[in-house]
């Protein structure tokens, strides 16, 4: 599903111009970016929690030139589904 989808399953669904419900979801994650960047995790309650987890400072190997790099210590953004959201998937999803 892409995010046209998503705009297009929404405006049907409540009824609203879909140029509408396009500036919301893109507003939406406008602004879950910027807390992110910002160092404030999402909280959604019943959904699941958008969250920065730090990586720590590794050595990694460049296999072309043989030689090995240290990789700094990070931060990257993350998902955690709510146990809700977890169980539905489970329950709900065929397995392939």
């Amino acid at each position: 599903m892409t995010k046209a989808d998503i705009v297009s399953k929404i405006s049907d669904k409540l009824g609203i111009d879909k140029g509408d419900v396009q500036a919301t979801v893109e507003s939406f994650m406008e602004e879950v970016k910027v807390s992110l960047e910002s160092g404030d995790n999402v909280y959604l309650r019943g959904f699941g929690s958008f969250i920065i987890k730090t990586r720590a400072e590794k050595t990694g190997r460049n296999i072309s030139k043989n030689t090995t790099i240290k990789i700094p210590a990070h931060n990257v953004p993350a998902f955690k589904p709510a146990k809700v959201f977890v169980e539905g998937v489970k329950n709900g999803v065929e397995v392939k």
